[in-house]
């Protein structure tokens, strides 16, 4: 006889919106192909709330969340310990806790971009000029994994040209990185380019000019939708060679986050299948 969910381990994620998240499906995937006894829920709790959940959650025997907009940089403040990763980054995505009851903070968002742009789509970083759109902390926790595949530079752009220097300047210990505004984004091309804002969720595209895309760009946005998103279908208007949306990315740093609260990895690739249909046919 199947237990009561409030006797199982609790998980789940907790952002400001947090109603379109695919999280509950790919984690109950994950548990079911690992024979793990686990529960995981959306929750949606405001950024004047987050600290006071958060550490109830936990008491209350709670044993994981992910972390989305916007939260994650608070989630780094919030954590009693990280892990080398989300201290580079600042920011989490990750939180678990531990057993001294100390809540640990993880950023996976990284080597889940990495494991999908290399390994799903068979893309190339090492010696590639990359743009990532956005200075928040997503962008922050994509940072140090892409540059240690050896990219030509990153440069980071935003609406703020001085909020992105000063996130690219404790990076800049890694490889060629630099940040600047919208309107400074005169530097040719890019072999790649990252949507890291959270602009596709409200419809929008970030205001980059065109002409950083061209025929052989591959042009990946964090977001993603049943018909793709704004991003996505702007750089296809534009040209293109291929525009990615973030499933992948989703499922990957999840089985991450899975993999450290549970200590079993899960197969990806039938979870981002069944993730991709899901998505497609629902109506």
């Amino acid at each position: 006889m199947p237990e009561p969910d409030e006797l199982l381990d609790q998980y789940g994620v907790i952002g400001h919106p947090i109603s379109h998240s695919r999280s509950p499906f790919i984690h109950g995937m994950f548990a079911r192909q690992t024979g793990q006894a686990m529960v995981y829920r959306r929750h949606e709790v405001a950024a004047d709330q987050f600290r006071e959940w958060v550490r109830n959650f936990f008491a209350t025997g709670g044993r994981g969340l992910n972390v989305t907009v916007p939260h994650k940089l608070v989630a780094a403040d919030l954590a009693d310990e990280l892990t080398p990763r989300a201290q580079r980054a600042a920011a989490v995505n990750t939180l678990a806790i531990q057993k001294d009851n100390r809540i640990l903070g993880d950023n996976t968002d990284g080597i889940g971009l990495v494991r999908d742009l290399t390994e799903n789509h068979g893309l190339t970083v090492r010696r590639r000029r990359i743009l990532i759109i956005g200075a928040g902390g997503a962008t922050r926790g994509l940072i140090a994994p892409l540059l240690a595949l050896e990219p030509v530079e990153i440069v980071v752009t935003n609406r703020s040209a001085e909020r992105a220097q000063e996130l690219t300047i404790a990076f800049q210990d890694l490889g060629a990185i630099r940040g600047c505004g919208f309107a400074d984004l005169s530097m040719g091309t890019f072999d790649i380019v990252i949507n890291a804002t959270s602009a596709s969720l409200s419809g929008e595209v970030p205001n980059i000019p065109a002409d950083v895309i061209s025929a052989t760009t591959a042009c990946y946005d964090l977001s993603y939708g049943k018909t793709g998103t704004p991003f996505t279908r702007w750089s296809i208007e534009h040209g293109c060679e291929v525009a990615i949306q973030g499933w992948g990315m989703l499922v990957e740093q999840a089985a991450e986050s899975f993999c450290l609260w549970r200590g079993v990895r899960p197969a990806t690739a039938p979870v981002l299948a069944a993730l991709i249909e899901s998505a497609v046919n629902a109506s």
